[in-house]
């Protein structure tokens, strides 16, 4: 059980796709910030995050972007992006793990304690806080990357799923157009709806419940609609096609992903490995 969780958690905080243009007197922007993070620009990011932040200083979601551009280059430098396509248990475990950046942890931690605080702030005003709710749902989804891929705290990183899941969907509850939470719960649906049926029985009475089909429903429609990670949510989908042994349906998300962000060598490289494995 546990390896499937470390090997399924691993695609919660793998965004991965490249930077676009932007003109010199626009206004700094989320959707800028995440792209550079997909384009694995990673300092770029920080630089864009840091500037919508002096304009949005109250804002939770400025942290919890910081955070995930701090993580997102630590699993770039430890091969996750990598690690996220093995199709096999024994090779994911026996894969090379380099030590985390400690220096990077407490960076991590600092920004998702700050947004954290400053989404509760916004929640105790307003209790139905779109973007506090949001900003919460992400604080918890990256405190459960952490915990599975570099602290091996599987059962730690399952309860934080669960709580970023809980917080999409009270959001969704009430801006269901929200659709970038969508991710959250169909992650959570996708793992527990994924393990064997005597384990799912086990979690159930611990309140942990989920439903494969469901999962991929929603991870559907924060690709197809999200904002901010909707190409996050394609390159899952890609990844659960895999699993799925649908090589064609992964190799097409995967190949639109290459397109339109030509300057991550990940989508190509993995479509080369399809291609190889069909010869």
């Amino acid at each position: 059980m546990y390896r499937f969780v470390q090997k399924t958690l691993i695609v919660l905080g793998l965004l991965a796709v490249p930077a676009v243009a932007k003109a010199d007197n626009s206004l700094p922007s989320l959707e800028t910030g995440y792209r550079l993070m997909y384009g694995l620009q990673f300092e770029a990011a920080r630089q864009e995050l840091t500037l919508w932040q002096q304009r949005n200083i109250d804002d939770p979601r400025g942290p919890v972007s910081q955070a995930a551009s701090l993580i997102f280059a630590e699993f770039d430098r430890l091969g996750v992006l990598e690690a996220q396509f093995y199709t096999k248990n024994s090779t994911f475990v026996s894969r090379a793990r380099p030590k985390a950046d400690p220096k990077v942890r407490d960076s991590f931690y600092e920004q998702l304690d700050r947004a954290e605080a400053m989404a509760k702030q916004r929640l105790g005003k307003d209790p139905l806080n779109h973007d506090a709710l949001f900003a919460m749902a992400l604080v918890y989804g990256l405190r459960g990357d952490y915990s599975s891929l570099i602290e091996n705290e599987n059962l730690a990183a399952l309860r934080f799923t669960k709580q970023a899941a809980e917080y999409a969907k009270t959001l969704l509850g009430v801006a269901p157009d929200y659709y970038d939470a969508y991710l959250a719960t169909g992650i959570s649906s996708y793992i527990i709806g994924n393990l064997f049926a005597p384990v799912r029985w086990m979690l159930r009475f611990a309140g942990y419940s989920g439903n494969a089909e469901e999962g991929i429903r929603h991870l559907k429609i924060a690709a197809e609609r999200g904002r901010l990670l909707a190409p996050f949510a394609r390159l899952l989908l890609a990844i659960a096609s895999l699993r799925a042994n649908k090589p064609m349906q992964a190799r097409e998300l995967l190949r639109g992903l290459s397109e339109e962000f030509p300057t991550n060598p990940l989508f190509a490289r993995e479509i080369a490995v399809l291609d190889s494995r069909g010869k």
